[in-house]
Parts: structure tokens; C-alpha cells; sequence
């Protein structure tokens, strides 16, 4: 019995997995009152009960499709940050550029964000979702900017870091939204450059492009 539970685990952690994706696809063609029970057990060639076996409600299950979104978003930002050199100023430059280009940029991730955001307001499960992945971005670029400010021989008082976080991540979520919604009004690399010039002027540094 021992050995074959890690192939039960794996293969539960796939089905939950499907149900999410499932969800995020029926999201994506018609917006939050798509997913329905049945039309993501369709979606997914599962039984509307086996869903209830994985989450206890429906609610449950569009959370964590939001959480997976907003999780792929934030890895995607921070992607191949490890190639650049171990400089906390180019690390954070790199980590600018990726949140404003493609794949961080697409139109799919952007109607899914602003669909799931209609249901923040009014569910407790989604508020409480959309605040941590919110935060742990947040917090994942507020630890680059003090580490870069250190580097330069800034003030990284804890204040001011998030200060610049709060304004960073407003602005990053600008060029975001209107480089999915519009990108042909772009050229390409012009959002990374914005982007990057914007950062520097913010936290009085010299970025990378």
C-alpha cells in the first residue's frame, strides 16, 4: 500500500489540477457566470460530483483557479532571473521588464483577472485570495527594491520601501492592463522601456534596460 500512495497523490494533485484549469477556461469565454458546476465538469469529462470530492463548493474551486492565475503571474514576472547577473539592481530590472512583456502580457490572463475581480468585493474566499497573492507580489518586489537601494547606497528604511512598492506595483499593473488590452498600440520592448525608466526615476537609480 505504501508505494502506490505517492501515484494516488500525484494523480488527485492532476485531477484537482484539470478541475482548475477547466475553470479558468470557462471563466475566460463567458466571464465569471459561466462556471458553473456542470459546465466545468464538461469541460474537464468529470461527473459534476467528483468536483464536490476535490472542492466543497463552488466558490471553493473559482478561489483557487484566481490564487493559480495570480501565482503563474508573479513566477512569470520573476522567470530566468537567475541568468541575469547576481546584481540586485539588474535582478530588479529584469523582474520589471518581465511584468509588463509577454507571457506576464496576454490578453486571456487579463480577462480572467478582471472577471474574478467582480467577485472580490462580494466573496470572502476570493477577497482573502486576491489579498495574499496581492501582498506576496508586493512583497516579493519590495524585497528587490531594498535589496537594490542597499546595493546602491540608498535608504532602504522599511517605510519607504513599501512606499515605493505600493506606487511600483500600481504602475506596473497600468502598463499591464493596457499592453493586454491594446498591444498593437505598442512597439515592441517599448512597455519594458517605460517600464524600467519609470522604476528608475521612482527609486533614483540607474536600471538596466
Amino acid at each position: 500500500m505504501n508505494a502506490r500512495r505517492p501515484y494516488r497523490r500525484e494523480a488527485e494533485e492532476a485531477r484537482r489540477a484539470a478541475l482548475i484549469e477547466a475553470t479558468l477556461d470557462c471563466i475566460a469565454e463567458g466571464g465569471p457566470q459561466a462556471a458553473t458546476v456542470r459546465a466545468i465538469a464538461l469541460k474537464a469529462g468529470v461527473t459534476p460530483g467528483l468536483i464536490r470530492h476535490y472542492f466543497a463548493t463552488k466558490e471553493e474551486l473559482v478561489a483557487a483557479a484566481h490564487e493559480t492565475l495570480m501565482t503563474r503571474l508573479t513566477e512569470a514576472s520573476a522567470a530566468r532571473l537567475d541568468e541575469l547577473p547576481a546584481d540586485p539592481v539588474a535582478r530588479l530590472a529584469g523582474f520589471i521588464g518581465n511584468a509588463v512583456t509577454p507571457p506576464v502580457v496576454d490578453a486571456r490572463a487579463l480577462s480572467l483577472w478582471a472577471a474574478s475581480l467582480q467577485l472580490v468585493p462580494r466573496d470572502a474566499a476570493m477577497r482573502a485570495v486576491h489579498e495574499a497573492t496581492y501582498l506576496a507580489f508586493r512583497n516579493r518586489l519590495e524585497g528587490m527594491i531594498a535589496d537594490a537601494l542597499r546595493a546602491a547606497g540608498k535608504p532602504a528604511t522599511p517605510a519607504r520601501t513599501r512606499r515605493m512598492a505600493i506606487a511600483g506595483n500600481a504602475l506596473m499593473d497600468g502598463l499591464w492592463i493596457e499592453a493586454s488590452l491594446l498591444p498593437e498600440l505598442f512597439e515592441s520592448g517599448e512597455m519594458r522601456s517605460i517600464a524600467i525608466h519609470a522604476f528608475a526615476r521612482l527609486l533614483d537609480l540607474n536600471l538596466p534596460e
